[in-house]
């Protein structure tokens, strides 16, 4: 018995779908306009990279020095307190070098704007400088001359010197993070939507640095507060390179590729071998030095490679819209935008 023929609509309904299942257009990748940059690329040079290194040595510095001048090890806080002020004098350098006139950073100083990060982060390394250079400037009483002039200034300058450090210390906390709400604070995907994390690389990143100088320039046998920052400091740099490079979704993506991808990861390396030999050195010098000198190179890479992710995110429009997509697609489905 012959099978029933299905309807005419059915059959003429199969035979558009086989007809036009070759025809289906792929997903298309995303293009901008004439492939140009959404974003204008950050105008800023090699200069800011190496001053969001500096500052966060210098901070470090200061952190080590106060370890040092609280728990009676002279060693310890000359060497914070020398490296504080060599990394602020640098800093102040790069932003003068990277502003292009130098009558520009002081022009920063005749107005005050909380809103402003650069405003704010002007006026820390306004305070924080001089303060920086007395302690350090105090460092030399004992090769003064006992009478005279300059004998006042032998008595004077130790106390001054150690009021200058405690406020150095206290001064920072806020230049060694202002940097990472800096970046945050702009448009460029990558920095902007890392607005939670890069604080907290920083801070572990200017720690860390700090315990370098302290393990290079110290003896071992009064290296223990540096020893203690570099644990504390690798623990915050690791943890928030981590949240960088897992938590962002797409804009993650300039944070593990490229030459970002690969300074950050020789960053978490470096972190990793020095603090692991910060702990093991014990009383052995060269190990120590080794593990500073890692330390330091480490706190280098990760400024330098949080960098270049920022700029490679805003030269690729993928990163401006593709997200933007997204959250307005959450938007009509009635979701809570995340950050």
């Amino acid at each position: 018995m012959s099978s029933q023929r299905p309807p005419v609509g059915e059959r003429f309904r199969r035979f558009r779908d086989r007809r036009d299942a070759g025809l289906t257009v792929p997903p298309a990748e995303f293009t901008s306009y004439y492939g140009r940059p959404i974003l204008k690329p950050p105008v800023w040079t090699w200069e800011i990279a190496a001053y969001l290194f500096t500052g966060g040595l210098a901070a470090g510095s200061s952190l080590l020095a106060a370890g040092g001048q609280l728990t009676g090890r002279p060693a310890v806080r000359r060497a914070g307190r020398v490296a504080a002020l060599a990394a602020v004098t640098a800093s102040t350098g790069l932003l003068v070098k990277d502003l292009g006139r130098p009558e520009r950073f002081h022009h920063m100083l005749r107005v005050a704007k909380p809103t402003s990060p650069m405003s704010v982060g002007t006026w820390i390394l306004a305070a924080y400088g001089p303060a920086a250079g007395l302690a350090a400037i105090a460092e030399v009483a004992p090769l003064l001359p006992r009478r005279g002039p300059l004998g006042l200034a032998r008595r004077v300058l130790p106390p001054v010197g150690r009021v200058a450090g405690l406020a150095a210390a206290a001064t920072a906390p806020a230049l060694g993070t202002y940097t990472g709400v800096l970046l945050a604070d702009t448009a460029v995907p990558s920095w902007h939507e890392a607005y939670p994390h890069l604080p907290l690389v920083f801070a572990g990143s200017a720690l860390a640095s700090g315990a370098g100088v302290g393990l290079i320039a110290v003896p071992p046998a009064q290296a223990g507060p540096a020893r203690r920052m570099a644990v504390v400091g690798a623990a915050l740099e690791l943890y928030g390179a981590h949240q960088l490079e897992s938590r962002l979704g797409l804009l993650s993506e300039p944070y593990r590729t490229g030459r970002a991808g690969w300074l950050l990861r020789a960053g978490r390396a470096l972190t990793a071998a020095g603090v692991a030999g910060a702990v093991l050195a014990g009383r052995n010098r060269s190990v120590a030095v080794l593990s500073g000198a890692a330390l330091l190179a480490a706190s280098v890479a990760t400024r330098f490679g949080v960098f270049r992710a920022g700029v490679a995110s805003a030269r690729d429009p993928r990163y401006t819209v593709l997200p933007q997509r997204e959250r307005l697609e959450r938007r009509r489905a009635g979701e809570t935008p995340q950050r």
